[in-house]
């Protein structure tokens, strides 16, 4: 056997991402209490906790060394995206570091790649091609000056004086509407078949590092489920000793461990074998959406009356399962994507 081979079916941590883990989880444990998150609300972005997380480097850790980075993997960054879920954080980190890793895989100007990784402007991606001037939904575009599309075949870069308006929206994120012609400066990054596989794998991505989020979401309602069944009681004995209780925080907790695997897993063939197995990210994200979705809900009914009270921490999360959960598309789409590239990849 292949020595490769082996390591394929090896997904496990080593003591570099478990250091990389531990350092983020510190950072946002320490610096986005639940405070932070509702005062962020309901546009979803504090301007003072992205500053304190772009002196980490997290703008620049995932470029190549030969354009400032440090090399650091799909795994690195899904590891800090499953902390960020966990707390919620309003900060558009997943957007702007793929969006940022577009302008150097498409060979932008290495001045241009610099001020993006240091966070001189925010850019975000737009998921969907754009033919002509059609409007879409663009997550993070209500904070970002820039925006990265796949317009007439080609990929180009497209700046404004400011970010667009703040769309209303369950899961207090930066959405806003977007359209090409609305006056913006326009820069060709590629074109063809390369500006094509570039958009393709960024999308991948964002959908890789946000079902990282939302497996961090569902494994921190979890805890809030756990610690309220473990103080609350009834007829004298804690709720979390009663079936009815018990075993739906087990199912969660089922779903957060297979989910968490299954988007290692596409991080690393995306990372080590990219193009061998497309639908892994497709599938993560899927697994990871119903995962949030079920876990923050269980949870909240796990809290009782309380549970579904905005002064409870736990709404802050069963709001954001189902609002983050679809900005990467329908359920319904998203598995007729995943159906379309396995039976392509047949």
């Amino acid at each position: 056997m292949d020595r490769f081979e082996l390591r394929s079916q090896d997904f496990s941590l080593d003591e570099d991402q478990l250091a990389v883990r531990a350092a983020f989880a510190d950072f946002f444990a320490k610096e986005c209490p639940p405070e932070t998150v509702r005062g962020a609300e309901p546009r979803g972005f504090d301007a003072d906790l992205w500053g304190r997380l772009l002196t980490l480097g997290v703008g620049s850790m995932s470029l190549p060394t030969t354009a400032g980075g440090d090399d650091a993997t799909l795994v690195d960054l899904v590891l800090i995206a499953e902390e960020l879920g966990r707390v919620l954080a309003p900060v558009p980190l997943i957007s702007h570091v793929v969006a940022t890793r577009m302008l150097e895989r498409a060979g932008a100007p290495a001045s241009l790649i610099s001020a993006a990784a240091r966070g001189d402007f925010l850019v975000t991606l737009a998921h969907a091609p754009v033919t002509g001037g059609a409007r879409q939904l663009v997550p993070d575009a209500a904070v970002a000056t820039h925006v990265v599309a796949l317009l007439d075949d080609k990929l180009v870069l497209l700046s404004a004086d400011g970010p667009g308006a703040h769309v209303s929206n369950q899961g207090c994120t930066p959405l806003a509407w977007w359209r090409p012609t609305d006056g913006h400066d326009r820069t060709v990054l590629a074109a063809g078949a390369k500006a094509g596989a570039i958009h393709t794998d960024a999308v991948a991505e964002w959908r890789l590092l946000t079902a990282a989020a939302l497996v961090g979401m569902a494994d921190a309602a979890l805890r809030l489920g756990v610690e309220f069944a473990k103080t609350r009681r009834t007829l004298g004995v804690p709720i979390g000793s009663l079936q009815g209780i018990s075993f739906p925080l087990v199912d969660i907790a089922v779903g957060v461990g297979g989910t968490r695997h299954l988007v290692w897993k596409a991080a690393w063939y995306a990372q080590h074998e990219p193009g061998s197995r497309p639908e892994l990210p497709l599938m993560a994200f899927d697994a990871a959406s119903r995962t949030a979705t079920h876990g923050t809900s269980a949870s909240a009914h796990v809290h009782g009356g309380l549970g579904f009270s905005v002064e409870a921490d736990i709404s802050l999360y069963f709001l954001r399962a189902k609002g983050w959960s679809l900005l990467g598309g329908s359920t319904s789409a998203n598995l007729r994507e995943i159906g379309s590239v396995i039976a392509g990849a047949a």
